[in-house]
């Protein structure tokens, strides 16, 4: 990056790994530019904060960024309590994006739609690794401006773009025209989003964390609006999977979890189908009908959609990429994550050796580095960032020492379809993602951190 040093570095997200990203850069003495698409820090996280993750504080908080925020006297929650969505806003996200240090170099409101090097498609090669970057970003006002960058470092997530209910990896036929019928993956059904479920036939799809989390908000719901009926649809022969590991698993909100739910089915309070691959939906007047592949049909009023998240690389198309043909990660770290047999916890650290692009100095971190894996930790994209950071700053030592503590996950597979930190993610929401940590806990709960969301192939139902 020595050529064009004078530039600063693009950070595309301002979730918890982008504002960490800024933070290791900042460590580092290279100025960082922050496009975050949302109206504040952490707005795809904002969209499940009533989802509570499965891991504690001490895995959601990033080294630099406790730095940043200790040094203008902010006191760290209690390291084994388990936030909230809106709790990692409210007392990390915001703080951090409201220093000074961040606040200056943070445009919300910031829509990437494009990054390319400058003056080049990716057809051209020479001088190109010496040539900056363009980010081409649509602002607030509606107006489309190129900033001039050194490197960049994509932390946009996933949770924007979730993937389809029909088979295949493909929409299922109709799903566009029932769009009306069809939900946000990780509604807060017992909130903000209670008129829409209650009293309702409410169809969930999906075999991770964040179809259990819904499931069981809608019990509750339930007991208050006996006319609310719940059915789950899943595309494996059982849920067997979905239900975990129970007392041992590594993240014990987690087994609770997975052991409430299966009561709740043997109770029939939920209605469970198996075998379930959607193959069409018709919306009707007064309701959407679902039908399986295998000639099926269920009815339903709304259809909640917890099929997990897949990577947006349209922005990306100029640039050239080296992407596993599997998970769409970074074609070195998409075999150390296949969810086939990885789990959350076991998934080896890695930084920017492994997340390398042929376009030096570009970089896919967080959520997105995961392509469709939803083993994703946020721990492990701060390590990601940290790696990165040094690199660029040209700390080849540093960068490829990389370390890292998780925990055993033991049942964070593909075939149960989980997400680690989501709404992604939905992270939750992410996760969680949106877009944390391993996953989220009972009560509201959450598959994983939206920026990411379901676990297993995203996608699998």
């Amino acid at each position: 990056m020595a050529v064009t040093t004078n530039l600063p570095v693009a950070v595309i997200g301002a979730g918890p790994v982008g504002l960490a990203a800024a933070a290791h850069l900042l460590e580092r003495g290279i100025e960082p530019l922050i496009f975050e698409a949302g109206p504040s820090a952490g707005a795809a996280i904002e969209q499940w904060r009533h989802i509570r993750l499965f891991s504690p504080w001490r895995y959601n908080l990033d080294a630099a960024a406790v730095r940043l925020l200790e040094a203008d006297g902010w006191e760290s929650p209690r390291p084994t309590a388990l936030p909230y969505g809106g709790e990692l806003i409210d007392n990390y996200l915001a703080p951090l994006a409201a220093l000074p240090a961040i606040s200056s170099r943070l445009q919300t409101g910031a829509k990437v739609i494009a990054v390319t090097r400058a003056g080049m498609d990716k057809t051209h090669t020479r001088n190109r690794e010496t040539t900056p970057f363009t980010v081409r970003v649509e602002h607030g006002d509606e107006e489309v401006r190129d900033h001039a960058v050194a490197g960049v470092l994509d932390a946009s997530g996933t949770w924007s773009t979730r993937n389809p209910l029909g088979t295949s990896g493909l929409p299922a036929i109709g799903e566009d025209s029932a769009a009306d019928r069809i939900s946000a993956p990780l509604p807060d059904v017992t909130g903000r989003d209670r008129t829409a479920f209650a009293g309702r036939r409410v169809l969930v799809v999906g075999a991770g964390h964040s179809a259990a989390n819904t499931l069981i908000s809608l019990a509750d719901l339930a007991k208050q609006e006996p006319g609310t009926r719940i059915l789950w649809a899943v595309r494996g022969p059982s849920a067997e999977k979905v239900y975990g590991g129970g007392d041992a698993d590594g993240l014990p909100a987690r087994g609770q979890l997975g052991a409430r739910l299966r009561r709740l089915v043997d109770a029939g309070t939920i209605e469970l189908h198996t075998g379930f691959g959607i193959g069409s939906l018709k919306s009707l007047a007064s309701h959407v009908t679902v039908e399986s592949v295998d000639g099926r049909t269920l009815d339903a009023d709304v259809v909640v959609p917890c099929t997990g998240f897949r990577p947006d690389l349209d922005i990306l198309r100029e640039l050239r990429l080296n992407l596993d043909p599997a998970v769409e990660a970074p074609v070195e770290l998409g075999p150390l994550i296949d969810p086939e047999f990885h789990s959350c916890g076991t998934v080896p650290p890695h930084g920017a050796a492994l997340l390398a692009q042929p376009d030096n100095d570009f970089y896919i971190v967080g959520m997105k580095s995961y392509g469709r894996a939803p083993t994703f930790l946020l721990a492990t994209g701060y390590e990601q960032v940290r790696s990165v950071a040094a690199a660029l700053a040209g700390d080849r030592e540093a960068a490829d020492t990389v370390q890292l503590e998780l925990p055993e996950t033991g049942v964070c597979s593909s075939d149960s379809g989980t997400s680690c930190d989501v709404p992604a993610s939905a992270a939750a929401a992410s996760a969680a993602e949106t877009s944390g940590g391993c996953c989220a806990a009972p009560e509201p709960v959450l598959v994983g951190f939206p920026t990411g969301l379901a676990h297993g192939r995203s996608g699998e139902n």
